[in-house]
């Protein structure tokens, strides 16, 4: 284990996070983050050198207990995040707020409990953001705030530690099909056409291949799309 990169990929229990860790479990140690402590395990029982990191990201207390127990990382894979549909006329004070605890507040208390652990590895942090980091949907305006905020996140964190050494990704998938996108996909009444988005494993290839840039290269953004539209 010792020997292996460590990487925690939060949300690694399904969709994007799974495919990370399934790409990434032959040559890392796989931290594998997740709310649900049997499920968490289940996932990092499946490779050959895995754990779980098991906290509520909405929770300081879970966050600060759980990265406090890490003295090694690499890297730093941020998958988590959720979604609320509907219109700003339709959203709610408490529904932003949920969306904006996850999607930014939460990596941002995260990723800053791990910098030591990151500046000694002279380590790497991706960011699974979203197309709709760029360009917002009539109805999905709470999540492409929050997609804007993390790409905010990310250029700034580059920047204040370039000279720590860390090196910082933006990924910016199109649709993918995952649970989330099937969740849209009924909101809108609109058949569901598999062909139509990315794979999860098409954005974990991503991931591996900013996380494997020649150590003076960063790739500082990637957006990956789907051929169909």
């Amino acid at each position: 284990m010792d020997d292996r990169p460590h990487v925690l990929i939060t949300g690694g229990t399904r969709g994007i996070g799974r495919a990370v860790a399934e790409q990434l479990a032959a040559t890392h140690h796989l931290m594998i983050g997740g709310r649900d402590r049997d499920r968490t395990a289940e996932a990092a029982a499946a490779y050959p050198s895995a754990e779980p990191f098991v906290a509520d990201l909405t929770s300081e207390q879970d966050v600060a207990a759980a990265a406090g127990r890490i003295d090694r990382l690499d890297a730093l894979v941020h998958s988590a995040g959720i979604t609320s549909l509907g219109t700003v006329e339709e959203l709610t004070r408490q529904t932003w707020r949920e969306v904006l605890e996850v999607n930014v507040v939460a990596v941002a208390d995260l990723t800053s409990r791990l910098l030591p652990a990151l500046r000694r590895a002279r380590g790497q942090v991706v960011l699974i953001n979203s197309g709709s980091g760029f360009f917002t949907n009539p109805g999905n305006s709470v999540y492409s705030a929050s997609k804007f905020a993390l790409r905010a996140f990310a250029d700034t964190l580059r920047e204040e530690e370039r000279r720590h050494g860390i090196r910082v990704t933006s990924l910016h998938p199109g649709k993918v099909d995952t649970d989330m996108q099937r969740q849209i996909v009924e909101h809108q009444g609109e058949a569901y056409r598999t062909d139509a988005y990315l794979t999860p494993q098409s954005v974990a290839r991503a991931v591996v291949f900013a996380l494997t840039a020649t150590p003076e290269a960063q790739v500082e953004s990637l957006s990956v799309r789907p051929m169909t539209r």
